[in-house]
């Protein structure tokens, strides 16, 4: 069996040189696809021998993952951003499971993974605890098995056959500062509102409260987010301050409309 790395970005410098070396972790056979970068992206990736091919740019990754499937010619597809890392443990699991005959669970067979997400805070610290673990995200897929991956943010690919599981975790070095935490939470708190508001969800001024604390008591005290320290704080109260800036943009679309 074969298997491909299909990676999507945009400006992403810093980190797409490492990711493709992590990548080849897994296999050569390496799929970029730049959203019309305007850094180095494309230039740092032209410097492996991986195929590189062009989309119009969009605020989220899944229009950009739809096409790049259809691009792969192999039978599995690993899916990895670019401040994401494979594992030498991971690479091995992920062979061994498309190496072996096919697995069936009840009648369906297995066509596609969850594997679990190390979040790693400013690149060094593992968020182990405030619902961060074990983060499973459907990223190996049999490439005849895919349907397709609806134009939604963080919305769930449609895939014939059943879901199996992986034990490895694949890295995540997420949220480098706060200042680059606030301008990404602008940009999907947004487009979150604007489904929140197409789906006339209702929205006043005792719902900013009952979703920041109640967010923050998911992260920090239900999930145990204060087992992780300052870190661990820190980004239990930014998840409950960007739950709330997305019913902040839903109040303030529907009051145009007033």
């Amino acid at each position: 069996m074969s298997i491909s790395v299909l990676i999507e970005v945009y400006n992403e410098e810093k980190h797409i040189e490492t990711c493709i070396q992590s990548a080849k972790l897994l296999t050569d056979t390496i799929i970029v696809v730049d959203m019309e970068s305007t850094d180095k992206t494309v230039e740092i990736v032209k410097k492996y021998n991986v195929l590189l091919y062009s989309f119009p740019y969009s605020h989220y990754v899944e229009p950009a993952r739809e096409f790049g499937i259809r691009q792969i010619k192999t039978d599995w597809v690993m899916i990895l951003d670019a401040d994401e890392r494979m594992t030498k443990e991971l690479a091995n699991e992920i062979n061994t499971v498309v190496s072996r005959k096919s697995l069936v669970v009840g009648k369906e067979e297995i066509t596609h993974y969850k594997i679990p997400r190390k979040n790693m805070f400013n690149g060094t610290k593992w968020l182990e605890n405030g619902g961060w673990w074990p983060d499973s995200q459907m990223r190996l897929i049999n490439t005849k098995a895919f349907q397709t991956w609806p134009e939604n943010i963080h919305s769930t690919p449609q895939i014939n056959g059943t879901v199996g599981y992986l034990t490895q975790p694949f890295l995540h070095y997420f949220h480098g500062n706060i200042s680059t935490m606030v301008q990404k939470t602008v940009v999907f708190e947004n487009i979150e509102s604007d489904l929140l508001y197409k789906a006339n969800r209702n929205v006043s001024t005792i719902t900013f409260f009952r979703k920041f604390f109640g967010e923050l008591w998911r992260r920090l005290f239900k999930g145990k987010g204060f087992l992780d320290g300052e870190i661990g704080i820190i980004e239990s109260v930014y998840q409950a301050f960007s739950k709330t800036i997305t019913y902040l943009f839903l109040y303030e679309k529907k009051r145009r409309t007033l």
